[in-house]
């Protein structure tokens, strides 16, 4: 997940990169805006939405093409700082490509989002310390009955096609959520992608690589490269279990990348690497919702 240890290593990364270039970086709402717009992008319609769980109520977003006709549906688990304009702005962009998209708040039980301002980022010690809390308050079992509720939600929906499979994506603390819910809503999900997912293999007996063949999706594990050097082995870990699940599964190492390189308001946001690991979910998307 995304721990101490990695801010540390992202800490480290950013003392070397001079003020003019973590000036451009840290400019989140310029680098949202400026996310590349689809080919033959869609105009879509996003709204807040509020889905009743078994836990109580979570708010999240829910945005989708205009017009008549029905999308494939995608669940968006963001990192550990949560729902927020950035994700927002990476739901609607999928939109834009021809999905129905609904982007959570996983902390629905401790806050409403978003709960970070401008600016904060959990780099900052504080900002670690405030969401702390909220992370102790899910479980595993609440990820499962969370995600049975939310693949619910995206099929209720007049604009989903159902006929068609579901995606899961996910990003850091994401990453273990997608496996539980492509576990936990198997004859729904087809395709599943982590981004920097943090804790996809762990010594526990509920280490979330286990429910692979429990599962029935293909999958994009996108891994950062701090994140491997830091754990190594889990990505032969992760090849082996889904070969030996027969799920088709492409697991790279994205060269050069810190944890958190995806989202555009992220402090490592990587511009090229991210649109690599965007493309080749989209490529995902389209050979397994079918």
């Amino acid at each position: 997940m995304c721990d101490d240890h990695t801010a540390e290593d992202n800490d480290r990364f950013l003392s070397g990169v001079s003020r003019r270039q973590f000036g451009t970086m840290a400019g989140a709402a310029g680098l949202i805006a400026l996310l590349p717009t689809p080919a033959n992008a869609k105009a879509v319609t996003g709204r807040s939405v509020t889905i009743t769980t078994p836990d109580g109520t979570a708010d999240a977003y829910w945005v989708v093409p205009q017009g008549a006709g029905s999308w494939p549906g995608v669940l968006i688990w963001p990192d550990i700082m949560g729902l927020r304009p950035a994700f927002m702005r990476m739901a609607d962009r999928l939109a834009q490509s021809g999905y129905a998209v609904l982007c959570v708040n996983q902390f629905y039980r401790s806050t409403k989002a978003p709960f970070l301002a401008p600016g904060e980022s959990y780099d900052q010690q504080p900002v670690r310390d405030r969401i702390a809390p909220f992370v102790k308050a899910l479980s595993p079992e609440g990820t499962v009955r969370d995600a049975k509720a939310f693949a619910a939600f995206i099929d209720k929906q007049p604009q989903t096609d159902k006929r068609r499979g579901m995606a899961t994506t996910g990003y850091c603390m994401g990453g273990p959520m997608v496996l539980r819910t492509a576990a936990a809503v198997p004859a729904r999900i087809r395709a599943g992608a982590t981004f920097h997912g943090g804790g996809l293999v762990t010594d526990k007996p509920d280490s979330p690589h286990l429910l692979i063949p429990a599962t029935k999706a293909q999958y994009l594990i996108a891994i950062a490269a701090n994140d491997d050097a830091r754990a190594p082995g889990d990505k032969t870990v992760l090849r082996a279990a889904f070969a030996k699940a027969a799920r088709p599964a492409e697991v790279e190492v994205y060269d050069g990348t810190m944890h958190g390189w995806c989202p555009p308001d992220s402090r490592v946001y990587d511009m090229a690497a991210a649109e690599k690991a965007w493309n080749r979910m989209l490529a995902l998307f389209d050979k397994a919702l079918v």
